[in-house]
Formats: C-alpha cells, structure tokens, sequence
C-alpha cells in the first residue's frame, strides 16, 4: 500500500511538472484532474487519470512560436530605431544647409500630413464619394492650396518687410491679401457648387473634417516659419523636446510600465503607462536644460535672420541678452512655496536674517547669531544662460501639454479603426504618427518668444516699410516729428 502511495505522489508531480510547463507557454488546459487506482489484466495496480498528456512535439511547436513572437518584436524594435537614426540624420543635415532648406522641409511634412488626414475618411466612404460626389478631392486640396498660399505669402510679406534689400518687391507684396482672398472666394464657391441634395449633410460633414485637418496641420504650423528665422534654436530646441519626450516616454514604458502602477495612463493610448509618463518628463527637462545651453554657443542657432540664403552662410548678430552667462537670484515668492524641510536641501540655497526685527538690514544668517530671525530664503544659480530657463517652461509644456496631440491622433485612429495612418516610414507608420505632438508645441514656442522674449515686433526696415507707404506729406510731418525727440 506504501509503495502505491508513492506512485501515486511520483505520478502527480510529474502532472504538476507538465502543467507549469504548459502554463509557462500561456496554455490554457480546462479539465478536472482526477486519478484513481485500478488492477489491470495481469492483476497488478495501476494509476489512470484524464489529464491530457503533453508530447514533447507539441513542447517544441510551442517553443518555437514564443522564438518566432520574440524575434518579430525584436525585428520590429531594430527597425524602428534604424528608421529613427535615419530621421535625424537627415533632419541634422536639412538644419545645417539652413533655413530654406527646413522651410521647404516643413512645406513637404505639411502636404504629407493633409494627405494623410484626409485620405482617412475618403478611404472609409470611399463607395459614396466614387459614385455621387464630383469633384470631391479637388475642392479638398483646394482648401488646402488657398490655406497655404495665405500661410506663406504672408510670411514673405513679413519678410520683406524685414530686409530693406527686398523693398524692392514692395509693390508685389501689397497684393498678397488680395490674392488669398481670391483663391478663398473661388474654393468657396466649387466647394458649395459641388453639393448633392441627397448628400449635402454627409458633404458638410467632410467639410468639417477638411476645416479641422487644416487647423491642425497649416494653421498651427502657420508660425513655425518665424520660428526658424527668429533664430533656429526656436525651431532645432522645441523638435528635439518632443523627440527626448517621446524617446524617454518610450524607454521607460518598456522597462518599468506598471511595475509600480497597473492603472493605465489614458484611455484613449492604453499602452501609455504613468512610468513612461514621468520617465519621459524627466527625459524631457534634462535634455532642455543641457541642450539649450550648448545650443546658446552658437550664432547659428540663436541668430535671427531675414535673408533667403541657399547656400550656408556664417550668421553674425547682436545677441539677446539671454544667450549671454548669467547669474540668477530666484524669486523670493518661488522659493517660498516649497517647504521649508526640502528648501534646506537645496544646494546653493542662502539663509537671509534681519537683525533685531530691523528689516532694513538684512544679512547672510550665521548659526551662532542670537539677534537674528529668518526673514527669507535666497535661491542664487550662477553660470546659467537665462535661455535655459525658457527652455524649462518649453520642456514642461513638451511633456504635459504636447502629448494631448498625440492622443488626439489615437482617438482618430480608433474612430477609424485604423493602425496608423500610412506606411511611409519603416516601423513608424506615418509622417501625422510622428508629427502628432509637434503642431502644439511649434504654436507654444511662438507664443513664448513673443510673450517673453522679444515683445517688440518692431525694427528699423519695417519702419522704413511703414514710411515708403506714407504720402509726401506724412513723411515730412515724421520726419519733423522724429527730428524734434532728438534734440
């Protein structure tokens, strides 16, 4: 009986042994395991069960199709990276042959993404569209046409403005308006003249979508041009953010997602984890306090200019105050918001103490000073370009704000139940599954640098723009007016 026992124990650990086994390969088995001693033929005992017995073929086709799982992911992985260096590569380049080149860079990304976002819809109701609507991609572009002649036409107009070497084309530049409203009032009519009675609901629908698509895509691009002759930091800094962001993001989703959090993020990205989140959010910060100061090194990258050089040309300017090292005094008001437990902590941090209740005296405290009593903290950060400090703001936004785009394009996505939204770049998808997060930051940075930077959109060639289109008259009554604040 003793010697049957401890068959029976062997028999149900090597049971036990072939259900991880199978378990470990994510097999479901849904039996009842039941075993049962009975004689056989010859008299002798055996152990029978209904567990289903595992071949050792059946082990190795398992095997082989987790390899065959792995090596696709890893396969996918080395392509997308490869893809990525490619990018930038390019992206290096197209920066350094200068500002033509990434306005003509940011004209192809545009026509892409419109491609992109239109060809959505028009794949889903294509069979409608084929048959009942005329002329229904030609009033699309043409939408788009009209957005862009505007976008650029009034960027060249500033430009001119800017350079008195091209008032030349002053009178050309006048009819920009004119032209734009042209091109709108034509597109205008096609667009309402192609209605179908029987369709003019689902055509006021893609109308809506051609509107939303190119708020998306031109109208917050609108000012990214300025933003590279405002000086290519305002440009080269903002992409690589969203870049570090979505690298950041990425790597530590991968080692780290729901280690510490299993809520997912967001719903609409459920393979967003809150580890990628602030993984990425620190990614982002440190890379726009280190690069903004290597950046502020060169006059390439923070020299504004109003030329349309094709070739590379050295850029020599009077630099803005915030690319020069300065030393920085935190405001008190800041300071005081952080408790003061952790104030202590920081390095550099100065305790400020005023002697015997006199305000007007102020002084470094000293821990052996009976008279004195805490009046404030003094936060001082030496050797610091005050373009780092933008570069904070541009990276918080980068990584709170910015993303909100790249939802956006998932919800598309699923409304559409579409993967991504082309296969133009190897392990990618699309130039809108890259560009999601950059059309909101570009727009961000022009705020900022307006805001912040350089409030004054006046300069010199304007002035003389603005004088030229004066009559005679004015300009004598300017020049005695400008004549009269100088003496």
């Amino acid at each position: 009986m003793q010697a049957h026992d401890n068959k029976l124990t062997q028999k149900i650990k090597s049971d036990i042994r072939e259900i991880r086994e199978v378990e470990e390969y994510q097999i479901s088995i849904n039996v009842t395991k039941t075993y049962r001693a009975d004689k056989n033929e010859n008299g002798n005992m055996r152990l029978t069960t209904n567990l289903p017995v595992i071949r050792k073929s059946q082990t190795k086709g398992i095997n082989m199709k987790t390899v065959e799982i792995e090596e696709s992911k890893w396969k996918k992985i080395i392509t997308r990276s490869l893809s990525s260096l490619f990018m930038l590569s390019l992206f290096f380049v197209i920066v350094y042959m200068g500002h033509v080149y990434i306005c003509g860079l940011i004209f192809i990304i545009e026509v892409l993404l419109f491609r992109e976002l239109v060809t959505v819809r028009y794949n889903t109701f294509f069979n409608i569209i084929e048959k009942t609507i005329p002329l229904f991609r030609t009033t699309q572009w043409m939408w788009f046409v009209t957005s862009i002649f505007y976008t650029y036409s009034d960027f060249g107009v500033e430009m001119i403005k800017s350079n008195t070497a091209l008032h030349y084309l002053l009178s050309y530049a006048q009819l920009q308006a004119g032209f734009s409203f042209l091109l709108y009032s034509g597109t205008f009519v096609l667009t309402i003249a192609t209605m179908q009675r029987d369709h003019i609901k689902f055509q006021l629908n893609q109308l809506c979508w051609t509107i939303l698509v190119l708020c998306l895509t031109v109208g917050q691009l609108k000012y990214i041009m300025h933003n590279v002759y405002n000086g290519l930091i305002w440009f080269f800094l903002p992409v690589m953010l969203v870049i570090a962001n979505d690298t950041c993001a990425w790597l530590t989703g991968v080692t780290l997602g729901r280690k510490f959090i299993e809520k997912s993020f967001f719903c609409l990205s459920p393979n967003k984890t809150w580890e990628g989140f602030i993984g990425g959010c620190i990614g982002t910060v440190v890379t726009g306090w280190l690069l903004s100061r290597f950046l502020a090194k060169f006059t390439w990258m923070i020299c504004p200019t109003n030329r349309f050089a094709v070739m590379p040309q050295k850029l020599q300017c009077e630099l803005d105050p915030i690319f020069y090292e300065a030393t920085m005094i935190i405001p008190v008001q800041i300071v005081e918001i952080i408790p003061k437990v952790l104030v202590k902590m920081i390095p550099g941090i100065v305790n400020i103490c005023s002697v015997d209740g006199d305000l007007d005296h102020l002084q470094v405290c000293l821990s052996e000073g009976e008279r004195q009593q805490h009046h404030h903290f003094e936060f001082v950060i030496r050797n610091i370009y005050p373009v780092q400090i933008h570069a904070l703001a541009l990276s918080m936004f980068a990584s709170f704000v910015a993303p909100f785009g790249g939802f956006l394009a998932s919800a598309i996505k699923r409304a559409y139940q579409i993967k991504d939204f082309d296969s133009i770049i190897p392990g990618h998808g699309g130039i809108m599954d890259r560009m999601d997060c950059q059309f909101l930051m570009a727009l961000c940075t022009w705020v900022h640098y307006n805001t912040f930077i350089k409030m004054a959109t006046l300069s010199v060639p304007k002035m003389l723009y603005m004088y030229n289109l004066m009559k005679e008259s004015e300009q004598q009554e300017f020049l005695g007016k400008v004549i009269s604040m100088t003496k």
